[in-house]
Formats: structure tokens, sequence, C-alpha cells
């Protein structure tokens, strides 16, 4: 019995490897994903950010324009200023003049303003194509990694599948009957060493007469208490 028990530890050792390569299909395509969302997302607040520079940008040059165009009808009525013959066209002709003045200052104001913006704009941009550039450097070198390991999980798990299957045809079927049921009823751990003469498991107290037993390893014993197999470690003893 003790070749089975520590068979077993070596098959619960290989089922909890297999335990974290499965769970490993779950979180690396994750991992991929979150990382890549990363990249999307700053590469989208890049884009954003581009867009309303370029939509300021092309603001300012249609106010210039407007501006160039206006000013060249100020220049007209100014030339008709000097030969108009009566008050009423004076009074019309100065209102048109002041209305193009205050027209134009205000578009120069936009201006002004736009010009700003698009300073701020720059700015920002300049740090968010910093940001991209570092991030893409660094979730680069994690995303070759991940997808690496993702295209040699399943081989992994087929490497040790096989040796699992190996393992089990040399330890007798009752014990692994025992192994697989309890493993499967709590989750995990199925053989479990004594610790200060309790059960490592679930902690309940093993009696004097049953430690000398399992010491001796004539059979598999289990938990009272919880069912998972006992074994006897060196350590223990000291």
């Amino acid at each position: 019995m003790q070749k089975d028990l520590k068979l077993l530890l070596s098959l619960q050792e290989i089922d909890d490897q297999l335990g974290e390569l499965e769970r490993s299909k779950i979180y690396l395509p994750e991992m991929i994903g979150n990382l890549e969302m990363e990249v999307a997302n700053m590469g989208q607040a890049v884009a954003e950010n581009e867009k309303i520079l370029e939509e300021s940008q092309r603001q300012q040059r249609l106010w210039e324009l407007e501006i160039e165009s206006e000013k060249q009808e100020l220049e007209k009525y100014q030339k008709q200023m000097r030969v108009i013959k009566t008050n009423k066209e004076y009074d019309a002709l100065t209102a048109e003049i002041d209305a193009k003045k205050l027209s134009i200052a205000d578009k120069e104001e936009k201006i002004l303003a736009l010009m700003s913006s698009a300073d701020e704009a720059r700015e920002k941009l300049a740090e968010l194509q910093n940001s991209l550039k570092d991030v893409k450097s660094r979730n680069g070198e994690q995303l070759i990694m991940l997808r690496a390991q993702e295209s040699t999980l399943q081989a992994k798990i087929e490497d040790k599948l096989e040796k699992r299957r190996d393992l089990v045809k040399d330890i007798n079927k009752q014990v692994v009957g025992v192994y697989e049921r309890v493993r499967k009823g709590k989750g995990g751990m199925a053989v479990v060493p004594i610790r200060k003469r309790a059960c490592s498991g679930c902690f309940s107290q093993i009696p004097p007469q049953r430690i000398q037993e399992i010491r001796r390893g004539d059979r598999i014993f289990s938990c009272d208490s919880c069912g998972r197999i006992l074994t006897w470690t060196e350590e223990e003893s000291n």
C-alpha cells in the first residue's frame, strides 16, 4: 500500500497541474482580451483627440476665410464712404461698417479661443500618443508571452493526461476509485498528510491507534470526518 500511496501523491500532483492548465484555458483568453482592449481603447482615445484637433483647425480655417471675405467687404464699404451724397446713405453705410467690424472682431475672438483649445489638444494628443506607445510596448511583450502559452496549452494538457493514464495503470483499481470519489467530492485535495496528529484537510484529530496504523502503511485509511485519504510523512515524526 505504501507504493500505492506514493503513486496517489504523484497522481494528485498531476491532477493539480491539469486543473491549473484547464483554468488557464479560461483566464489566458481573458488576459489576452484585456490587454488587447487596453491598446484598442488607448488607440481610440488618440484617434478621437486627433479628430477634435482636426475639427478645431478646420473651423479656424473657415473663420479665417470668412474674416478675409468680410475685410474685403469692409474695405469696399469704406471706399463707398468717399462718394456718398446723402445722410441716409451715410447712416446706412455706417451701420453696415459697424456690423462688419463687430462680426470680424467676434470671429477673431473665436479663432483665439480655438487656437488656445488647439494648443491644449496638441499637448493632450502628445501625451496620449506617448501613452499608446508605452501600452503597445508593454502589452505587446505580455501578449507574445501569453499567446505562446495559449498555443502550447492543449499539448501540455495532452502530455499530462498521457502521464496520468500511465500512472493509473500501476495503482490498485479500488484505491484509484476511492481517490477519484474523494477528489470529486472535495473538489481538490484527496490525499492529505497528517499534521500535528490531525487531518490537514479538515483538522479533525486522529486517534493515536489509527495514527500508528497509518504509519505502518498496510492499507489505505481515510479521515472519519472528511473522507480524505491520510498519509504519514517523516516531517510529522520529527
